[in-house]
């Protein structure tokens, strides 16, 4: 869309400050938050300079832990933000470093956002990691991270598209092989996608990958429910941070394939976790409460083209 806060349409646009592209700067100020402190849950060094440098007090306001807890509101503290923030992002990080550990050498993150793991993950030589979002989105981050010093750990090749356009010709175009194995990821990306638009994300997914590639990704089986138990509650946490945005008008809540049968139906054998399940993977209890479904409805799949 636009610069405004709207609902969405088709072909529209927007920045790191605005509509789906404000999403992108809260994960990654969630990110920095979780690598703050003398016991990091992980280690994103390059998320507090972008979300400063796009410039949104009140995401700066979260990165900085300065949100004050409701009382009636468990899951909207520093910690329950850092700690859903670090099941989130070990899941991703786990995910291709298992790819590459398996022998791939192609990895794409579609919806790159500020994700930075091109930046920060140990990838194997020859590696070459591409980047998929819209223009002003990549020339965005890159330009920062440039200013910054950083370099990036893999061979990273950046594509500046709209997932709704023909992205798999830019893709080509920017140097990916078909015929190799790849390892994908669409993180906090479906809900963001109209329902056909997501099943064409995959069919093209699917037609780019040779055998033993891989896709990691997370949904919410059925996102019109959350939007209508949990979409104001949701909207009100970004009203308290000083944001105008109401997160029901970013999703778009057709009725959509479930993404486990579509993958399995063309030929990928998926995994499934849920959130108390990487919860507990990883150490953290999952608090009990209504406020927590909101975070607790996402399910992690990672497959493998067999």
């Amino acid at each position: 869309m636009s610069d405004s806060q709207g609902k969405r349409s088709d072909g529209d646009s927007w920045d790191l400050a605005s509509s789906v592209g404000a999403t992108a700067t809260a994960v990654a100020a969630r990110r920095a938050l979780a690598s703050r402190g003398p016991d990091p849950l992980i280690d994103d060094p390059f998320a507090e300079p972008l979300v400063r440098a796009v410039g949104v007090d009140a995401f700066i306001q979260l990165m900085d832990g300065e949100v004050e807890a409701a009382e009636d509101d468990p899951a909207f503290t520093p910690r329950r933000l850092s700690e859903g923030m670090a099941v989130r992002t070990r899941f991703f990080d786990s995910f291709f470093l298992e790819a590459t550990a398996a022998g791939v050498r192609q990895a794409v993150i579609l919806a790159s956002g500020l994700d930075t793991r091109a930046y920060r993950l140990a990838w194997p030589d020859g590696t070459v990691v591409y980047e998929i979002d819209q223009p002003r989105v990549i020339d965005f981050k890159t330009r920062t991270l440039a200013d910054l010093g950083a370099t990036p750990t893999a061979d990273r090749r950046a594509v500046g598209v709209d997932l709704r356009d023909d992205w798999p010709a830019a893709l080509r175009g920017a140097g990916f092989a078909a015929g190799r194995p790849t390892a994908w990821i669409a993180e906090g990306l479906l809900g963001y996608l109209p329902p056909d638009a997501q099943d064409r994300l995959f069919d093209n997914v699917t037609a780019l990958s040779a055998r033993g590639s891989a896709i990691g990704t997370g949904y919410v089986p059925d996102i019109r429910d959350r939007i209508e138990k949990r979409g104001n509650e949701i909207s009100e946490r970004w009203r308290r941070l000083g944001l105008n945005i109401n997160w029901a008008d970013l999703v778009y809540p057709g009725e959509r394939n479930d993404v486990v049968a579509y993958l399995t139906g063309r030929g990928w054998q998926t995994t499934v976790h849920t959130t108390p399940e990487l919860y507990a993977a990883n150490g953290f209890e999952f608090p009990s409460g209504p406020s927590m479904v909101a975070f607790g409805d996402i399910k992690y799949v990672s497959a493998t083209l067999t």
